[in-house]
């Protein structure tokens, strides 16, 4: 069976790895590697030479920290910069990375270097793991974001890096400036300025508001949508129903967000602030919780409206195929105009004169109700374990689903059950609905059967 470039299917590796590829299904193979990926970077981060002297070697911490870059989180109970020396910090590095585009994107990197095929069995990992539609292209597809990836990130690392060279001095300003470039282009929210303060001290700093929140918004955009824009202004051609959806519903949530944040926050945590600097807090802390998990404000003294506000960004989270988690906004952007459709008296799904198809709309309300269903279960057995406030842990937990970030101040004082929770929730957050949804998908069996309709009574 031939595909694009003349190349061929085939599944490379040994026979053990053959026997396992042809048994496990795309879904178990993103499972069992990212838990591999997270498992190796626990071991590397409980070396002595990961960990400043004086500091505590704690394997559940190197755990914690490992499944929050992997899942490019940024949830900590230690500081990152304080706690981990510089091997510790190219560690979460190289997981936020891999984390981020997905351990089979890089494995294509690898596979491109060596010069090798990439086989059957890859192409649909890869396909699962970007959620993309077709497996067609899927390798070019890789080859782009890898690219558009790097180049990306160099780019505003060479920015940020003159900015903080003139706090920092130019060689701690190089390696904060391409740090924090990676960590925000893959939604990770890790930062090494230490005392938790992440970038509170640049509420009102141009440079570095835009360059991150541009970032953030590149990387959780969705790379399909990168690809078809870029296509657009090409060959002046039109734009997939999907990318007008991610459009349209992140416009619209960044601009409501900061609005709505800018009315809260006036007399708040924006009181301090010139008019600029209102706007620039504002804007970032609409962008941050989906999913990047920086903050330039103190979260924790936020008024509960604000926080409940940033909870229900954080549950939405960024595109399909993006580095970003939560329920995705063409969920969410499907679910909402299947309802007005309902209200109107139409039969179908239909916006922008196309329509969605109602498997589309019915998957959307699984990711919905299976992800609620998590945030809710969780939240509540950590009212049963924590000494925290309500909207605290609530706010805690959509935050690891949405593989956000952000907190109220309650991640270092969590128990041991607390954390172990709160490392399932983060690895389900960047998994679980994504990969369960397309697994379902695959698992579709068409019925011989089709039973008689029958009336219930709703609403």
């Amino acid at each position: 069976m031939e595909i694009e470039d003349g190349e061929e299917y085939t599944l490379l590796g040994t026979d053990a790895e053959k026997k396992f590829a042809l048994r496990a299904t795309p879904a178990q193979v993103l499972v069992l590697g990212f838990a591999a990926i997270i498992f190796l970077g626990a071991v590397l981060l409980s070396l002595p030479l990961a960990v400043q002297p004086g500091k505590d070697i704690n394997f559940l911490t190197s755990l914690f920290t490992a499944t929050s870059a992997v899942c490019v989180t940024g949830l900590v109970v230690v500081d990152t910069g304080t706690h981990w020396t510089t091997f510790g910090h190219i560690v979460i590095l190289a997981l936020i990375q891999v984390g981020g585009l997905g351990f089979m994107t890089m494995a294509t990197f690898l596979y491109m270097l060596l010069g090798r095929r990439i086989g059957l069995k890859q192409r649909l990992i890869i396909q699962e793991s970007m959620n993309y539609t077709s497996l067609a292209g899927i390798v070019r597809l890789a080859r782009h974001v890898l690219f558009f990836t790097f180049v990306t990130e160099l780019s505003f690392a060479a920015i940020l890096s003159l900015r903080w060279s003139y706090d920092l001095g130019w060689q701690k300003g190089l390696w904060f400036g391409l740090f924090h470039s990676i960590s925000s282009f893959n939604n990770a929210g890790f930062d090494l300025f230490g005392g938790f303060k992440s970038l509170t001290a640049y509420a009102s700093d141009a440079t570095v508001t835009i360059c991150v929140t541009t970032l953030i918004i590149l990387g959780g955009i969705g790379f399909s949508v990168i690809v078809d824009v870029a296509k657009y202004f090409k060959v002046s051609g039109r734009l997939q129903l999907h990318t007008k959806l991610v459009l349209s519903v992140s416009g619209f949530l960044i601009l409501t967000g900061t609005i709505m944040f800018y009315l809260l926050e006036y007399n708040n945590t924006l009181q301090g602030l010139s008019l600029p600097g209102k706007v620039l807090a504002s804007y970032f802390q609409a962008v941050t919780p989906r999913t990047a998990g920086y903050n330039t404000l103190d979260i924790g003294a936020l008024h509960s409206a604000t926080q409940f506000l940033i909870v229900i960004l954080m549950f939405i989270g960024a595109s399909p195929g993006s580095t970003g988690g939560g329920i995705k906004t063409t969920t969410f952007g499907a679910l909402v105009v299947s309802v007005w459709c309902i209200i109107r008296g139409k039969e179908n799904t239909e916006i922008f004169q196309r329509r969605i198809g109602q498997h589309q709309v019915y998957k959307s309300l699984a990711i919905l109700l299976l992800a609620g269903g998590l945030v809710t279960m969780v939240t509540l057995l950590l009212t049963i374990t924590e000494k925290a406030d309500f909207l605290a842990l609530l706010f805690e937990t959509t935050s690891a689903f949405g593989t956000v970030g952000l907190t109220m101040g309650i991640t270092t004082h969590l128990t041991t059950f607390g954390r172990i929770l709160i490392i399932m929730t983060m690895f389900l957050g960047r998994l679980g609905p994504l990969t369960l949804a397309f697994a379902m998908a695959r698992a579709k069996q068409k019925s011989h059967l089709r039973y008689p309709e029958e009336k219930i009574m709703v609403g």
